[in-house]
């Protein structure tokens, strides 16, 4: 191009890219002009270019989207015809195709209205094409139209207006639908529609909507009998304002706000009152509740009592309150290890045998850090029994403390369990039998001292 520009042959709209000095390529429309001296001799070349690099985005998109339609007319699940100025067959999808009988090849070109409308239709037929080529575009026509076998089907037709790129007329897009199924599944829909009107008024959980406004719109009998407010003291009220407490006003609120945007909750937890003053503590799911159309026109919150499992609940953390001050404040080491050994409990009496502060034994591997090596292997073995369920009663073992004194300690190690059964670890119970022993070999002593004195003794002796 260049070349041809320096002995004078110009060169318009010639397209080739540039890369800029980051890397990025930029499609570029060129006009090559010959530069010319004062005598006419060219001395050189004037490019005057054009960054069309959007342009040709936008082309490909367009093109993408054309595609895109070609496909979507073709494989869409409706019959689509298209007719041009004449009213011939420009268009005839699979689906026309399926419901008339007659194949693309066998309409393409000839007159849609003359060959493949019922005598019947014909005229007002011709009347809605006859104003989509006007610009004036019908929807919702409806007519009967015959198959080539002669079977009747109702169609339900959006006539559209088809225009060239300069927004002249070409002819029209007729997009159609069976409603002959429609009509079945409309049926259908209502069905399930009262089904599930009947689900939420019956369902065992409180159930409430409301409008864009906050209205109460809907107030199921879980609701009714939970809260004591019958749907009718409860509809088209503010349910926040009229319903939720000072307290809990503003974050419900928020919530059902944030729904009402389609941000979706799950698992808030408010308190609500009943009609008599009792509070009830509820688990609430606000789900947008939106329109034929997708817009939001409310929000559904299905809720669940959890007054008993709350009051459950603070009992359980009770009774594992006064279990950890029992362990801790118990007159006998106790230990806790996780599913690798490691310290998780160490009571006061256990620091107290052991030498070893709270601080110094939790995170530790029990046996390689506070078990003598002579007594590591039968401790591990105990340990490792109780983690696969197999719990040990009286497991006598030495344990040194960390100022050098021995201990006989009796264990029981019991498995730990979480709340849905599964293993977490271990509980060792012991119980400092060094005094015991001491008391026992002393009384062993003594029995062996009288049984020697009655044997060996100067006089008849004799027990019954």
């Amino acid at each position: 191009v260049l070349a041809s520009a320096l002995i004078g042959k110009e060169t318009a709209n010639f397209e080739f890219p540039m890369f800029t000095k980051f890397g990025e390529r930029r499609e570029i429309l060129l006009n090559a002009t010959t530069r010319r001296g004062p005598s006419d001799e060219v001395i050189g070349v004037i490019g005057v270019g054009q960054d069309i690099t959007q342009i040709r985005e936008i082309t490909k998109e367009q093109e993408r989207v054309a595609d895109d339609l070609s496909r979507l007319i073709e494989s869409a699940n409706a019959p689509i015809f298209g007719v041009d100025l004449a009213g011939c067959v420009t268009e005839w999808n699979r689906k026309a195709a399926e419901i008339s009988r007659f194949t693309a090849k066998e309409t393409m070109g000839k007159n849609l209205v003359q060959n493949f409308i019922e005598p019947d239709y014909r005229k007002s037929v011709e009347e809605v094409l006859q104003d989509a080529l006007g610009g004036k575009e019908t929807a919702n026509f409806e007519f009967v139209l015959k198959s080539k076998f002669g079977r009747t089907f109702t169609v339900l037709l959006n006539a559209t207006t088809r225009r060239d790129g300069k927004g002249n007329i070409t002819g029209v897009v007729g997009v159609g639908q069976d409603i002959t199924e429609l009509n079945q599944v409309l049926a259908e829909s209502k069905r399930v529609a009262d089904d599930l009107t009947r689900l939420i008024d019956t369902a065992n959980a409180p159930i409430f909507g409301i409008d864009a406004s906050g209205n109460v719109t809907e107030w199921n009998a879980k609701a009714s009998s939970l809260l004591g407010y019958s749907k009718e003291e409860a509809m088209g009220r503010n349910l926040v304002q009229r319903f939720i407490t000072e307290e809990f006003k503003a974050s419900v609120d928020e919530v059902l706000a944030m729904a009402l945007i389609g941000r979706e909750t799950a698992n808030f937890e408010f308190p609500m009152f009943t009609k008599f003053g009792e509070r009830r503590e509820i688990l609430l799911n606000a789900t947008t509740r939106r329109g034929p159309n997708d817009e939001v026109i409310g929000v559904i919150g299905v809720g669940q009592d959890i007054t008993q499992i709350r009051e459950i609940t603070k009992e359980q953390e009770r009774v594992a309150d006064d279990l950890s001050r029992l362990i801790e404040s118990a007159n006998a080491p106790i230990f806790g290890v996780d599913l690798k050994g490691m310290v998780t409990e160490w009571n006061q009496k256990a620091a107290e045998i052991s030498g070893y502060p709270k601080e110094q034994a939790m995170g530790k591997n029990l046996v390689q850090n506070f078990i003598q090596p002579a007594y590591r292997k039968s401790v591990a073995n105990v340990l490792q029994d109780a983690l696969v369920g197999r719990e040990t009663a009286n497991f006598e073992f030495v344990l040194k403390s960390k100022h050098d004194e021995t201990f006989t300690v009796l264990l029981n190690a019991t498995t730990r369990r979480d709340a849905k059964g599964g293993i977490t670890g271990v509980v060792g119970v012991g119980q400092d039998i060094t005094e015991l022993n001491q008391v026992l070999a002393a009384s062993k002593r003594v029995a062996d001292d009288l049984t020697r004195l009655i044997d060996t003794a100067n006089a008849p002796i004799f027990g019954i």
